[in-house]
C-alpha cells in the first residue's frame, strides 16, 4: 500500500520524538557513570595516554568521529587531545602501539561484534581503560538499548560527544593536580595543586543530562518543522536513484564521518534494507590530501565531483555552519550539472540556504556543533529509512 507524503511526515515526526524518550531514559541512568569515566579519562590523558578507537563497517565512522572530536575540538579554548582511529586494521595495530595508560574504545552493532570485543579484552589485560560500545565488560560498558542500528548509533554518538565535552571539565577544575610531564604542552592552563572536587561528579552528571535535554529539544523542533521537508528530500532522492543515479556525499571533520556513515548505510545496509548506490568524497584521503596540497582545500570536493558525477546523481553536502567554502563550491558545480542537491545544515542554514544551493535544505537551528551533528544523524537515518518506502507522490 502506498503511503502519502503527509502520512510519512507524521511517521517521521513520531519516530524523532520516540528517539527522545529512549535517549532521555538512557542518559538518566548513565550520567553518573559517564561522569566517573570522564574523571578517569582525564587522569589518563594527563599521564600521556591516548584515545584509541575502532569499529567495523558503519561503526568505523564512529571511531573516525570520536578521534576528530578529541584531536580537533570545535569549541574555542579546548585543548587538543591525542586520539587515533585504528579501524582499518585494529587488532594488529592495537597490539603494536597500545600502552597501559591508553583509553581504548570499541564500537559495534546492537548485538555486539566478537572481533571488537576480543580486542577490548586484550586491551583490558594490557592495563588500558576500555569502553565497550556496546558491551557488558570493560572499564565502561553499556548494553544496547535498542535493536535498531540507526537509533543505537545515534545514542552512542551522543555518549561520546558527552565524553569529549565532559573530560575537559576535570581539566578546567584542575581537579587532578599532578605532574603532567611531557604532555604539558597540551595543558598549559593546569596548576600543580589538587583542587577541591566535592560534588563535581554530581555536577557533571547533571550537566550531561542537560546536554541530552538540549538535544531532545532540538530534535523535537526538527520533528515539528522539518518532517515534511525530510519526506520530500527522501522522495526526490529515491526518484533520482530509480533513474540510475547515486548519492555523492561530502562534509568536513565530524560531518565527513557522517557522510561516510550515510554512504555505508546505503551500500552495506541493515538486514532487510535494499542496497543503494552511494559514495563519500570524504572517504578519499589520497584525493583530499593531494588536492589540498597541490591546489587548496576549497577544491577537495569540487574536483572529485567533477570526476565522479553522472546524470541523475544526487549531491549531498553536510555542513554544520552552512558556510563551508568547499561544500558551497561543490554544490555550485552540482547545480551547473543539473544534479539534485540536498544539504544538511546547522545555524540558520548559512550561505547555502541564502543562495538557494540546495533543492532540499534540512536545518538544525542551533549554533552548537555537537548538538547539530547529533540531530543531523537522526535526519539522515530517517531519510535512509524512507528510501525503503513507496510514496504516492502527494505534495
Amino acid at each position: 500500500m502506498l503511503a502519502s507524503r503527509s502520512q510519512l511526515a507524521k511517521q517521521v515526526e513520531e519516530s524523532l520524538l520516540k528517539r527522545n524518550e529512549l535517549l532521555t531514559a538512557l542518559f538518566s541512568r548513565e550520567a553518573q557513570r559517564l561522569a566517573i569515566a570522564c574523571r578517569e579519562m582525564s587522569d589518563r590523558f594527563l599521564k600521556g595516554g591516548r584515545l584509541l578507537a575502532f569499529g567495523r563497517g558503519p561503526y568505523a565512522t564512529d571511531a573516525q568521529h570520536v578521534s576528530v572530536e578529541f584531536v580537533h575540538p570545535v569549541i574555542v579554548g579546548k585543548r587538543a587531545l591525542p586520539a587515533l582511529d585504528l579501524s582499518p586494521l585494529f587488532g594488529p595495530w592495537l597490539e603494536s602501539i597500545a600502552l597501559p595508560e591508553d583509553i581504548v574504545m570499541g564500537f559495534g552493532p546492537p548485538a555486539g561484534d566478537a572481533e571488537v570485543e576480543a580486542s577490548l579484552d586484550w586491551a583490558q589485560e594490557r592495563g588500558c581503560m576500555t569502553f565497550a560500545l556496546p558491551g557488558r565488560q570493560g572499564s565502561y560498558s553499556v548494553e544496547a538499548v535498542t535493536s535498531d542500528p540507526f537509533l543505537h548509533q545515534e545514542a552512542i554518538e551522543i555518549l561520546y560527544h558527552t565524553l569529549w565535552e565532559t573530560v575537559h571539565v576535570f581539566f578546567e577544575h584542575r581537579e587532578l593536580g599532578q605532574d603532567i610531564g611531557e604532555a604539558g604542552f597540551l595543558y598549559p592552563f593546569l596548576g600543580q595543586q589538587k583542587q577541591e572536587n566535592a560534588g563535581i561528579i554530581e555536577e557533571v552528571a547533571a550537566s550531561i543530562q542537560m546536554k541530552v535535554a538540549e538535544d531532545a529539544n532540538l530534535r523535537a523542533q526538527v520533528a515539528n518543522e522539518e518532517s515534511e521537508k525530510i519526506v520530500a528530500a527522501a522522495a526526490a532522492i529515491r526518484n533520482s536513484v530509480a533513474r540510475g543515479g547515486k548519492l555523492i556525499l561530502f562534509g568536513n571533520g565530524g560531518s565527513a564521518t557522517d557522510a561516510n556513515d550515510w554512504a555505508i548505510d546505503c551500500v552495506l545496509p541493515p538486514h532487510g534494507y535494499a542496497r543503494i548506490p552511494a559514495i563519500s568524497l570524504s572517504a578519499e584521503p589520497a584525493n583530499i590530501t593531494a588536492l589540498a596540497n597541490d591546489v587548496g582545500t576549497e577544491v577537495i570536493f569540487l574536483r572529485q565531483l567533477i570526476a565522479q558525477a553522472r546524470p541523475n546523481d544526487i549531491a549531498i553536502g553536510i555542513s554544520t555552519s552552512g558556510g563551508s567554502r568547499n561544500i558551497i563550491i561543490a554544490l555550485e558545480e552540482a547545480r551547473k550539472r543539473k544534479l539534485l542537491t540536498v544539504a544538511l545544515l546547522g545555524y540558520d542554514g548559512g550561505e547555502i540556504l541564502r543562495r538557494g544551493l540546495a533543492d532540499h535544505a534540512l536545518i538544525v537551528r542551533s549554533d552548537y556543533i555537537p548538538r547539530i551533528q547529533e540531530v543531523q544523524a537522526s535526519i539522515y537515518h530517517s531519510i535512509r529509512e524512507l528510501l525503503e518506502v513507496d510514496s504516492d507522490g502527494e505534495n
